[in-house]
């Protein structure tokens, strides 16, 4: 009875404060612009107009309605005024520069959104917004501008593919987790705990459980990499003492199994809440997570949960970008920051209740030089607790000079190569072979003399075409290479393995980059 009271408060709570943020936004925009309704979508309001020249009139519309909000705000036309999908492409194409490199456009009518791909977005986008601004004003879709990948992912189109596929159902879902997000609370938090399901005083299983009175948070959900069976293959999910289906949200720091490979399992057992995690994060942990399972499958021990879990879990993703602050409960805010790890890397800022507490999960993170990512930002307005990686924290594993180990590794690969060897470089598919990528054609590019072949394995290369997919997550350096068609993934010293292994150690010198499986 009490839960039927409480739900029943709830509901009314629900819409009195869609009634009240509705009055906000009226209160705020012109008439003209002709509100058609507003709705929760995830952590964002989304808010559609039958008018929306009269709306971008003032540019800072948008910015005074979301401080009021206190919520990101997406400015949608009403779906009456949306021009037929075919004509709308038609137009699009004649409104972005042919240099844009549009290679596809899609259409979701459930979100009153075009995704437009390109190799160009910035032409795309246009200065100061002209041409988003012209394909809104002339077609009324809200514009979604995705970076087509410099070398072709198969992860990418098919996670882009997917989204439109399950439109509908994410749709739902979105709607649902927003009126979720934007409900009365039990009762105001007063405590936090925090209970280590897996990767404390260990490597592996990384998984953090964090409750208030009222929400249940996962941070982070990983296998562990030495072994697939027994009670330390898996996190304890079991000592939180509650079902799958009440955990209010997953987050994610980054893609490694470690700390992403058993999420999709949650979804095989009930969960059906969102994972939040980076863009770049979404799709290597696709990648990853498909693969455990190929790998597995090979062996005598199944993995625990199958593709179509995978995919389900991809329907509930979340995604941020660093800095942005988000709610995910009605009582918890989300930061990510970059943590310098590996692509769309983050540590995890939480801000519980109002100033009650400050918790930060740094994840795996790099404080020191890298080829491919800014050093870790730590540059928090307000932490009480942090929980710290300490892989490589003892008083005696100190680190080699950077420098230093990279002309150590250039020399045995050299003087290898000049015994007329084959140099075998065991790496990460996702991390560690790209920096080492790098290592190689810096090399090449200053001794032209190094021009044997550096063959790499298909995960490799499907990793670092994600990399050329978001560029605006490396360092500036690479990233200005790879806007500018010069990518060091695509040197002509990098070969991808397309004949049979024993060919290539039968053959000529090489380097070889070889991942796990």
């Amino acid at each position: 009875m009490a839960t039927k009271v409480l739900s029943a408060i709830k509901a009314v709570f629900l819409a009195n404060a869609n009634n009240e943020m509705q009055k906000k936004v009226e209160a705020l925009l012109p008439s003209e612009c002709s509100l058609s309704k507003v709705e929760y979508e995830g952590p964002d309001v989304v808010i559609y107009l039958k008018n929306l020249a009269s709306f971008y009139k003032d540019e800072n519309l948008i910015r005074k309605i979301a401080g009021t909000l206190r919520k990101r705000v997406l400015i949608r036309s009403d779906p009456s005024s949306l021009l037929d999908a075919e004509k709308a492409k038609e137009k699009i194409k004649e409104i972005v520069p042919e240099e844009a490199g549009i290679t596809d456009i899609t259409f979701f009518p459930q979100f009153c959104e075009v995704a437009i791909d390109s190799l160009k977005p910035g032409l795309v986008i246009g200065k100061g917004g002209s041409t988003l601004k012209e394909i809104i004003f002339q077609t009324g879709w809200a514009p979604k501008i995705l970076r087509t990948p410099t070398m072709p992912s198969s992860t990418v189109s098919g996670i882009r593919k997917s989204m439109h596929k399950n439109s509908d159902v994410r749709k739902k879902f979105l709607n649902s987790l927003g009126k979720t997000i934007s409900s009365l609370p039990d009762a105001k938090a007063d405590w936090v705990k925090v209970t280590a399901l897996g990767g404390f005083h260990e490597v592996g299983r990384m998984c953090i459980f964090v409750q208030t009175p009222n929400d249940k948070i996962l941070i982070d959900c990983g296998v562990n990499p030495e072994t697939n069976e027994g009670p330390k293959a898996f996190p304890y999910l079991a000592s939180m003492g509650i079902t799958l289906d009440q955990i209010d949200a997953v987050v994610l720091s980054h893609a490694h199994l470690d700390h992403s490979g058993f999420i999709p399992y949650l979804y095989k057992y009930g969960y059906d809440g969102p994972v939040y995690c980076t863009p770049p994060t979404r799709d290597l942990m696709a990648l990853l997570q498909f693969d455990y399972i190929k790998v597995l499958s090979k062996g005598d021990t199944p993995a625990p949960y199958e593709t179509k879990h995978v995919r389900k879990m991809l329907d509930h993703v979340v995604v941020r970008d660093y800095e942005d602050v988000t709610d995910i409960t009605p009582e918890i805010k989300l930061t990510f920051h970059n943590a310098g790890h590996i692509l769309g890397s983050a540590m995890v800022h939480l801000h519980i209740g109002e100033g009650l507490h400050n918790l930060v999960y740094t994840g795996d993170l790099k404080y020191g030089f890298t080829k491919l990512f800014d050093p870790a930002n730590a540059a928090f307005p307000r932490v009480e607790t942090i929980f710290l990686e300490s892989t490589y924290g003892g008083r005696k594993d100190i680190q080699p000079v950077r420098q230093e180990a990279e002309r150590k590794l250039m020399e045995a690969i050299t003087k290898t190569l000049a015994r007329k060897g084959k140099v075998l470089v065991p790496v990460f598919a996702v991390g560690r072979s790209q920096e080492v990528m790098l290592v190689l054609e810096e090399y090449a590019q200053r001794n032209p003399d190094f021009n044997v072949p550096v063959y790499i394995d298909g995960m490799v290369l499907e990793a670092s075409a994600i990399h050329t997919a978001y560029p605006e997550f490396l360092r500036q350096s690479v990233q200005r290479r790879v806007l500018s068609n010069n990518s060091p993934f695509e040197s002509k010293i990098f070969e991808p393995v397309k004949q049979k292994r024993e060919e290539i150690v039968d053959g000529d010198p090489c380097v070889i980059l070889a991942p796990s499986g």
